[in-house]
């Protein structure tokens, strides 16, 4: 199923989605983006993710994966297309109540609009 949320190398080289990096390292999920930035949240501090998508596509990046922390406050984003993104999967198939029927939704969305598809239990 996630085979789905893979974007394909152009010719000329990298999507620029690519030029993000993903990692999970033990309890700890971290984001550098394409200019270097580090931003990271605590496993026990991720309140719920969602995906954000926009009508850039395809020239631009049409679709994010928005992490939450404490208050509900966005702790990480990154595209579609990341490099490392298939940890997060892995990552996603561990977590309960995750609503793939969103993940979906958003995957043929060509509109500007948000799908949240975890929360974290109360």
């Amino acid at each position: 199923m996630f085979g789905l949320f893979k974007k394909k190398a152009g010719a000329s080289g990298l999507q620029p989605e690519s030029k993000w990096l993903l990692s999970i390292n033990g309890q700890m999920i971290t984001v550098t983006d394409a200019k270097g930035q580090v931003s990271s949240i605590s496993d026990a501090d991720l309140t719920g993710i969602a995906i954000e998508t926009n009508d850039s596509g395809p020239w631009g990046i049409d679709f994010w994966w928005l992490l939450f922390g404490p208050e509900d406050k966005l702790a990480c984003a990154f595209p579609q297309g990341a490099t490392g993104e298939s940890e997060i999967f892995g990552y996603l198939k561990g977590l309960s109540d995750v609503d793939y029927d969103h993940m979906k939704k958003a995957m043929s969305s060509t509109q500007n609009a948000v799908f949240a598809v975890w929360r974290k239990p109360a």
